[in-house]
């Protein structure tokens, strides 16, 4: 029976360093490669911080049985590499982890394409499975830089007194520049929901409400075609403010996209 909470890690995959010798973790992920060295296992386990080599002894290995993208906890002894085995390229290069027990917390079949950023693997078969397409280190990375950036921009707003207000979803359609995508009403048998092309009625009530500086990260729905600027359903960052002239937008914009950028791209 495995005690409440012993398979919890201690560490990400990508947090141990030279300094954690001698260091007793626990490591949660996924199997991304796998070498038998004669009885000896050699895993790579991945998070989405990075990569840890893991090592099997045979005691260990022999009550285990892994397969790609198998998730795992592992609990070990990290020690240093020797100077021959070190990876470079690799923040966790120079340790390992030597197991004394591992969990398997979840069985995975054979993945249709390997969990790797070298590999060209057609876009359809990406998209059938965007679960699996998304554990790409390249793919989490655009993700963590997309959450940071708008972090940034948020920040950025903020500090200058603007308020973020949420505008419906749900509204009545508007005659804006392309068809609006309807949604049905149950409880209205007839009556249809359009989805927003933008928020911009709801912005202009709040300037009139008094609400004088406004900004939104925005999800607008277009039912068009698309093109390679377009597509159905989009984010847009959305911002109003009152008692201004033209140069006071593009002085407010300047400030923001420098203090965006700088924050975002450390």
């Amino acid at each position: 029976m495995t005690r409440a909470g012993e398979w919890r890690r201690t560490h990400t995959c990508g947090d141990l360093r030279k300094l954690d010798v001698g260091s007793r973790v626990t490591l949660n992920g996924w199997v991304h490669a796998r070498r038998d060295h004669g009885g000896i296992y050699f895993v790579d386990l991945r998070d989405r911080y990075g990569i840890t080599q893991v090592v099997l002894p045979e005691t260990v290995a022999a009550g285990v049985k892994l397969s790609p993208e198998d998730v795992l906890a592992v609990t070990g002894e990290v020690i240093a590499r020797t100077p021959e085995n070190v990876n470079p390229d690799r923040p966790t290069g120079e340790i390992e982890v030597v197991s004394t027990k591992v969990q398997t917390l979840s069985s995975s079949r054979l993945p249709p394409f390997p969990i790797d950023d070298e590999i060209d693997t057609a876009i359809e078969t990406r998209l059938k499975y965007r679960f699996l397409d998304l554990r790409r280190a390249v793919m989490q990375q655009n993700l963590v830089h997309r959450s940071r950036f708008i972090g940034a921009l948020r920040n950025a707003f903020l500090a200058r007194d603007f308020v973020e207000v949420e505008t419906p979803i749900l509204t009545k359609a508007t005659p804006e520049g392309a068809r609006d995508y309807l949604v049905p009403s149950r409880v209205h048998p007839g009556e249809f929901y359009a989805l927003p092309q933008s928020p911009q009625l709801f912005k202009q009530l709040l300037m009139v409400a008094g609400m004088d500086r406004y900004f939104q990260v925005a999800r607008c729905f277009r039912d068009e075609d698309l093109r390679a600027d377009r597509q159905p359903e989009f984010t847009q960052l959305d911002m109003e403010m009152s008692y201004i002239e033209e140069e006071d937008v593009f002085a407010v914009w300047e400030q923001v996209l420098v203090e965006t950028f700088r924050n975002a791209m450390k």
